[in-house]
């Protein structure tokens, strides 16, 4: 294999557990140029990647923007471009990790020889010359891609979860830490995801802060630039909460919660983050199903299973979220204790 492309659009978590697959690919192909197309929002995850040589974009929301201002010619440009951007790889294999109809288009078009997709469907696997099955113990992190890899006779680690982090990113890490008057003892909050069913309450989060900063905690909020409005709003009644909510990188948040002697989130990718880098995490599910095992001897899932779990995008609770309910301050509180005792 001289080049090699790898698929995966989005998103941030997903990225964070394709770690095991794409380190037991470039340990059977060392020599291949391994090229990974992505979504703008996840590319500067991919570039610290010291496995991965070259990572191109597929700009969707610049393209809906085409479409929906009628503006056909420009976007037969964008397509052409790409599609000429993926042929000149002359790819060996194009890998659809994500196996959907706009993913397994891309490995078509690339005029890859061999193309492997993992669970494909929405009429995907029709652009395929193998298919393979999700599977794997779902109850451990990245169990799906670590599954492919298997099926794919690569040599895959035990322990691989991994994220890399450039120097860059660690240096703005530090002076955002230094700008705060951060200690030693940094508590790093995940309270936002992409639905609302996944949320924890405002309520609980602002009970747990206080605790936090009661145990001796400097607690630093994180997310992105469209959770905002939701941190201003969460955090006013918070004195010396540090709020860097959409004011960091996704590298330089990473860098942030490498430093965190404790990490608590919900179903979100800094959440995945924090197992990656091996940080004592917290992870609070409850509308999806979730891994038991992190991969992380200092990580922990609160999850409390009821007959309607998981719901994933359809929940029936009329947005009781019933299953976050049953995670209490109290259980968050005691598990940090017991993490933060078994890494010390």
């Amino acid at each position: 294999m001289k080049s090699i492309l790898i698929i995966r659009l989005s998103a941030i978590g997903d990225v964070v557990f394709t770690s095991p697959f794409v380190r037991a690919l470039r340990s059977k192909y060392p020599d291949a140029r391994i090229t990974w197309l992505c979504e703008p929002a996840i590319k500067s995850l991919l570039d610290a990647e010291p496995v991965i040589n070259q990572v191109i974009t597929w700009p969707k929301q610049e393209w809906l923007g085409y479409l929906k201002k009628a503006q056909f010619f420009r976007l037969f440009r964008a397509w052409r471009k790409l599609r000429a951007d993926l042929r000149a790889l002359d790819a060996d294999m194009a890998i659809d990790l994500q196996g959907l109809f706009k993913s397994g288009v891309w490995a078509w078009l690339s005029g890859a020889e061999q193309r492997i997709g993992l669970g494909s469907r929405e009429g995907s696997q029709y652009f395929m010359t193998r298919v393979i099955t999700k599977g794997g113990d779902s109850r451990l992190i990245s169990s799906e891609y670590r599954y492919i890899a298997e099926q794919m006779g690569l040599p895959v680690e035990q322990n691989g979860l991994h994220l890399s982090i450039d120097d860059q990113s660690h240096q703005q890490a530090e002076k955002l830490i230094a700008a705060g008057n951060l200690k030693k003892d940094i508590a790093v909050v995940l309270p936002f995801t992409t639905r609302p069913q996944k949320h924890w309450f405002d309520a609980s989060w602002q009970a747990l802060v206080s605790d936090l900063q009661r145990e001796g905690f400097d607690v630093v909020m994180l997310g992105g630039p469209g959770d905002k409005f939701n941190a201003d709003s969460l955090s006013n009644n918070l004195p010396g909460l540090v709020n860097l909510v959409g004011e960091t990188s996704l590298l330089t948040a990473a860098a942030i919660i490498s430093r965190a002697s404790i990490v608590i989130g919900v179903d979100t990718g800094l959440t995945h983050m924090g197992h990656a880098l091996q940080r004592p995490t917290i992870s609070l599910f409850g509308s999806t199903c979730p891994y038991l095992y992190p991969d992380n001897p200092y990580g922990k899932v609160l999850y409390h299973k009821l007959w309607c779990s998981p719901c994933r995008r359809r929940p029936i609770c009329g947005d009781a979220f019933s299953c976050m309910q049953l995670i209490t301050v109290p259980e968050v509180m005691a598990t940090v204790k017991e993490l933060c005792t078994r890494s010390a």
